[in-house]
């Protein structure tokens, strides 16, 4: 849990991390959580009690109203307990924000349907668009890309808000005709409210060597804030 996140949706947040993720994407900072296990367990009820004491520090003034993000891991993982988390936090008016790559997202049942029932109660979906060429995006996280895609335009035709994140590594993510078509399927969807490049970094890397699992992106750089630049031109982003 982080009690006072600044950048995982609008205002001040409450984001709550769950464990569980299928994707191994080479620059995860968040290597603990692929396993479903670890971790503490809570109710859904007995979660929303805690988070809702912060409260006060969602709506501050001057600032955009605030409220909880849950992220991960992947939290399509575990959609019943997201979805009456997220009821319950609409019960109160909080504004709730999912923090997702979308993985496990399939048209068919019984995840569909679940997946309505979550939306009904989700303010804004934050999208990671980790790769748009589908054999890069494999290569990547060892997965295709293509029901991700296919939950992006979901959404879209859904009226669900989405803000999308694309995690920028020199030399993997940051080709320009990459770049260029992922701005061409972000402008092709009508509920898109923010895009950010979000720079590589090596913070998490001691994650990996805690755990004994061999970091696979030994010796990459982070970006210069002239190739983050020159990146967020060619997603369209005006700042």
């Amino acid at each position: 849990m982080e009690t006072f996140g600044l950048v995982d949706g609008p205002g001040v947040r409450f984001v709550v991390f769950l464990q569980g993720c299928a994707m191994r994407c080479k620059y995860c900072h968040n290597p603990e959580t692929w396993s479903g296990q670890g971790g503490q367990e809570w109710s859904p009820e007995d979660l929303f009690k805690h988070v809702y004491r912060y409260k006060s520090y969602w709506h501050k003034k001057g600032q955009p109203n605030g409220g909880i993000t849950v992220s991960g891991g992947e939290p399509l993982l575990q959609m019943p307990f997201v979805t009456e988390f997220f009821r319950l936090a609409k019960a109160k008016g909080v504004n709730t924000t999912l923090d997702t790559a979308g993985n496990p997202f399939t048209l068919k049942e019984p995840f569909i349907s679940q997946f309505k029932e979550l939306m009904k109660v989700t303010d804004l979906v934050m999208l990671d668009l980790k790769e748009i060429d589908e054999e890069k995006h494999k290569e990547l996280t060892g997965y295709t890309n293509q029901n991700i895609l296919e939950m992006a335009k979901f959404l879209s035709d859904n009226g669900t808000d989405m803000w999308i994140r694309h995690v920028l590594v020199p030399g993997l993510t940051d080709d320009p005709e990459g770049l260029k078509r992922t701005r061409e399927f972000i402008d092709s969807l009508k509920t898109v409210k923010r895009v950010e490049v979000l720079p590589y970094h090596t913070l998490g890397k001691f994650k990996w060597e805690k755990l004994g699992i061999a970091y696979p992106l030994e010796g990459v750089r982070t970006p210069t804030e002239e190739e983050v630049k020159t990146a967020e031109e060619l997603l369209g982003i005006v700042k």
